[in-house]
């Protein structure tokens, strides 16, 4: 499945950030679904859930943005803008 190569590379990036800033929970994740990862962002959605059990991403909101131009070099990408972290 594409999806799961995809996101464990987002997931590694999540990882890698919470932990460069000692974090224990992510507030919230925003990414951009690329025009062709032929993914709905309910359907990601759901991936993204089960996926981040037992990170410090389970339970953050997440922010999802759709690009639409299939010429974009990140149409195929899921692409990682930003998290938050709560006050710790």
């Amino acid at each position: 499945m594409h999806e799961s190569s995809l996101l464990k590379g987002l997931f590694r990036k999540i990882n890698t950030l919470a932990a460069e800033h000692n974090a224990q929970t992510i507030a919230r994740v925003k990414i951009q679904l690329g025009a062709l990862t032929n993914i709905s962002a309910d359907h990601f959605r759901e991936h993204f859930t089960h996926a981040a059990v037992g990170t410090p991403a389970a339970g953050a909101q997440l922010d999802i943005e759709m690009l639409t131009d299939p010429a974009d070099p990140r149409a195929l990408d899921i692409i990682l803008t930003g998290i938050e972290i709560p006050d710790q």
